[in-house]
């Protein structure tokens, strides 16, 4: 298993994942489409490679990148609590980085929101020993088949032993391995059935798929996300922590509150851009073809997501 430890900040922003995924990406002159074949299923095939990065945060937070989203791991003497829980298919490659990572049980597993790259691992997990915590509207959209037709994927119901057995609806405090951790669900963002995770010792926030460092995000329409409640959702983060804070994203490398300002600011200005545009009467082909990401595609526009994608995305979330 190739597993290797970085202590500075992965540059790139892409991980295993993306650069397969750059391979079945739109060109630029596509109308938005998504590819033939699912990036669901171009996901899974980079996340049952061995390719595992470890990252340590500050004391004993580690975040593991590599199988879908970013994992984040808490360990210390009342064992480990881990917020997201991958890809299956990485299950030996993970069993790894958790056993490198220290010794001790698995207590607690958040679902930050219900995406196979971030709940695909809980039935093992819980298996493992974890106690499986998430929202109420994840526990709604494991429970059932659910259709993303911009994926082109079905998701199909969780396995019973994956499912959430800890639901909430409101902050959550845990005191573990001598943190506070805070959970915080919040209005629809990316989904319906966001939350994130704050280690207030540490000053460390994992916000899932509420942000993406450096790259456009995939916002899930189809199952109540939108772009402007991701634009109000990371507003109101980026009140509550400060320039000292480390954070976490669902995608790409360990960030700052600066980059997680760069990325709310992308997305007013394309959302802006987009409304604008939708507000004259254009056609969705129309609003592509003026390429309204184009100042910020450099910097966010070579990963997953593509600007024609993402403008579709934007589009088809403006009500």
């Amino acid at each position: 298993m190739l597993m290797t430890i970085r202590r500075q900040k992965v540059m790139s922003g892409l991980s295993t994942v993306g650069s397969a995924l750059l391979l079945i990406l739109p060109s630029t002159t596509a109308i938005a489409q998504v590819p033939a074949i699912s990036p669901v299923t171009t996901i899974n095939e980079a996340a049952a490679k061995p390719d595992i990065v470890l990252t340590p945060l500050r004391g004993n937070l580690t975040m593991v990148s590599g199988s879908g989203g970013n994992i984040t791991v808490l360990t210390g003497s009342d064992g480990k609590f881990m917020v997201d829980g991958g890809i299956s298919l990485s299950k030996s490659s993970i069993e790894g980085a958790l056993a490198k990572i220290s010794n001790a049980p698995l207590k607690y597993l958040v679902d930050t929101h219900y995406h196979w790259d971030h709940t695909d691992g809980n039935p093992w997990l819980h298996e493992a020993g974890a106690t499986i915590v998430a929202t109420t509207n994840t526990v709604k959209h494991l429970s059932t088949d659910t259709r993303v037709d911009d994926w082109k994927y079905t998701f199909k119901q969780m396995a019973p032993d994956g499912m959430p057995t800890v639901v909430i609806n409101s902050p959550k405090t845990y005191h573990f391995d001598g943190e506070t951790i805070v959970l915080t669900p919040v209005a629809p963002a990316h989904t319906d059935s966001d939350l994130y995770v704050y280690f207030k010792k540490a000053d460390v926030v994992v916000l899932g798929d509420l942000f993406w460092n450096g790259v456009y995000p995939f916002i899930d329409n189809e199952q109540g996300g939108g772009i402007d409640g991701m634009i109000k959702v990371d507003n109101e983060i980026l009140a509550v922590i400060t320039d000292k804070t480390v954070v976490v994203p669902g995608h790409g490398p360990v960030g700052t509150r600066k980059d997680l300002v760069a990325f709310r600011d992308m997305l007013v200005g394309i959302r802006n851009n987009v409304a604008a545009l939708k507000k004259q009467g254009k056609s969705l082909a129309d609003v592509v073809a003026a390429k309204p990401t184009a100042a910020f595609d450099a910097t966010f526009g070579k990963f997953v997501i593509g600007p024609d994608f993402f403008t579709k995305i934007v589009y088809d979330g403006l009500k």
